[in-house]
């Protein structure tokens, strides 16, 4: 089978790989559709936190399964993933997680003290076949592989919402109009929030303009009672607070390499409460199913494709490339 590693940064090789074989508890999946996410850029270009190199990428998915190895449990148990068979089309939860720690005691198990991403801590789908735990897989009927693999990416602005707690009627702000800034954008408003995005990028505010949602260059002086922070840029997340409003909230989305610095005067006069998030949790069944009710729409994000051989000599040209706002990697058999 033919994968696609990165050796370093700003450097992929093809290579041919014996086919996996799963093991117990394990499903063997055929990819059919790779996003590329804005974490994949970032390790290409070296500015990945909690990255290590040789890596293979790929966590937004959408796979086709070709076997399951059943779990060995107790009689009467049923493992997680059981209902996954042969054929079905199904959507990556990429969070390999240990169950046992307080987070995952907790239900929390996206920011699991032992978390490995998929494509991240541990090697990816960009590869025709691997193995993953099948409890990982959520099926559809219905949901097309371009629509699979971006149910990931959905799941961070679902869960960045519930994490900042938009309620009806509040004025949220959401800061960086990419693929995670648009995820908050469609979730904020589903809560019934009343939207403003904040782009330097034309082609994206008209891009979100779809959405019925204000969008501008910067802010007019306005404050927002939720601000979500989706750029990853230090300087913009701290500049973010100055967009809160008295008691409101700040999420940050985005995720940075370093340091950043806020206001600390300002954050304590205007009492406001900071979150940080991570991953998703217990999103995708909800996801999929807004996803298949035509209520979230995912196929006008698909701008730039590219076949899984191209990616070597293709995937440096795609940061630059003009209206960019999701790239999709079709994998052949």
């Amino acid at each position: 089978m033919l994968q696609i590693v990165l050796d370093r940064p700003g450097q992929f090789t093809a290579s041919a790989a014996r086919d996996p074989l799963p093991k117990p508890g394990e499903a063997l999946v055929r990819v059919r559709r790779i996003g590329v996410c804005g974490t994949d850029l970032h390790a290409f270009a070296g500015r990945q936190p909690f990255f290590e190199y040789p890596r293979i990428l790929g966590h937004e998915l959408g796979v086709e399964v070709l076997d399951v190895r059943p779990a060995s449990t107790a009689e009467g148990d049923k493992p997680p993933g059981d209902s996954i068979q042969p054929g079905d089309r199904c959507a990556v939860e990429p969070y390999l997680r240990c169950g046992e720690c307080g987070a995952c005691r907790a239900g929390r198990y996206n920011c699991c003290e032992k978390l490995e991403c998929l494509g991240v801590h541990t090697d990816g789908g960009m590869r025709q076949l691997f193995c993953l735990p099948s409890g990982l897989l959520h099926k559809s009927t219905r949901l097309t592989f371009d629509q699979l693999a971006l149910v990931e990416t959905m799941g961070i602005g679902a869960h960045a919402v519930d994490r900042g707690g938009v309620r009806h009627g509040e004025r949220v702000l959401v800061v960086g109009a990419g693929p995670i800034g648009l995820a908050v954008v469609q979730f904020a408003a589903l809560a019934g929030g009343t939207v403003h995005v904040v782009e330097p990028n034309t082609a994206r505010r008209d891009f979100v303009g779809q959405f019925g949602v204000t969008s501008a260059a910067a802010t007019d002086g306005t404050l927002f009672d939720v601000v979500f922070d989706a750029t990853g840029n230090a300087a913009v997340m701290g500049a973010s607070l100055n967009h809160v409003a008295h008691g409101g909230r700040l999420v940050f989305v985005g995720l940075v390499l370093g340091n950043i610095a806020m206001d600390d005067p300002l954050f304590h006069r205007r009492e406001v409460t900071l979150f940080a998030t991570r991953n998703s949790c217990h999103d995708f069944p909800r996801i999929m199913r807004l996803m298949e009710a035509g209520t979230l729409d995912t196929r006008p994000w698909i701008t730039h494709r590219l076949a899984l051989a191209q990616v070597p000599s293709d995937f440096a040209g795609l940061r630059e490339s003009p209206g960019l706002v999701k790239a999709m990697i079709d994998v052949e058999d």
